[in-house]
């Protein structure tokens, strides 16, 4: 006669996986609540699942998110069409929400993405010095933004501070942004921007709307990616407008002309 196998009380078959969910996916509650009284549709519980989950999607996405900028740049060897303000302001930004994450001691699935993208932002920045024949400068930049990032995620520097630079960010964010849109423009191009970076970003800053408010209940952080969503929207609809155009074929055209 074959033996039964019988769990027992207060255990579930998702044991073995128990740390690992516990960790990244969700609170012991939604635990029992799914796997030892299965109720799979407790709303509380899959919101934070699905916020837990799309934050560490984001974070995975953002290592590579800028990856195919940054190829462009170097593949091209050229920096044409990107704004190197646009690139600041852009940084201070993601800065910023990274620096008054760490503060209030939100979850890394929260923010985890403002510190890849702070690397890759950073790299594109000195690509742009780069290759416009400004290495030193680019080089001097790097020391001064590294040294800056330093001083501002010591534990001296006052909250005040950092939730300052935060609240900052939806001017940055929006200036930054309009000053690339507005050299997308005059250009009648977007050079050397990349379609996979810019279209991965919107997406990104979209979802972060929904996580940011599960996970922080930071209205703060929530009405900075509506902004940023928003922004980011205008330099897609941008990309797509702008899709056979080229800094070749309107060189081209000039010589017709």
């Amino acid at each position: 006669m074959a033996e039964k196998t019988v769990l027992d009380k207060g255990s579930s078959f998702m044991d073995p996986f128990k740390g690992l969910l516990l960790t990244y996916f969700m609170p012991e509650s939604c635990y029992d609540e799914f796997f030892l009284n299965f109720n799979l549709l407790d709303v509380q519980c899959l919101k934070i699942v699905l916020s837990k989950g799309l934050g560490i999607g984001i974070i995975l996405g953002s290592v590579m998110v800028k990856l195919p900028q940054i190829l462009k740049l170097m593949g091209a060897k050229s920096a044409e069409g990107l704004s190197f303000k646009s690139v600041l302001l852009e940084l201070l930004a993601i800065t910023g929400t990274m620096a008054y994450s760490i503060a209030n001691k939100f979850p890394f699935s929260a923010w985890g993405e403002a510190l890849f993208l702070m690397l890759q932002t950073v790299a594109i920045g000195f690509l742009i010095q780069y290759y416009g024949g400004k290495t030193s400068r680019g080089l001097l930049f790097l020391i001064v933004y590294f040294g800056l990032l330093i001083l501002l995620l010591s534990p001296v520097t006052p909250l005040l501070v950092v939730t300052y630079m935060q609240a900052s960010n939806m001017p940055a964010i929006i200036i930054g942004r309009l000053i690339q849109a507005a050299s997308n423009f005059r250009n009648g191009h977007t050079g050397q921007l990349s379609a996979i970076s810019v279209f991965l970003l919107f997406a990104g800053s979209l979802a972060r709307i929904f996580t940011s408010l599960q996970e922080t209940g930071d209205s703060l952080m929530a009405l900075t990616y509506v902004i940023s969503s928003a922004c980011n929207g205008v330099i897609a609809l941008q990309v797509l407008y702008y899709w056979n155009s080229s800094p070749e074929s309107k060189k081209k055209k000039k010589k017709r002309e």
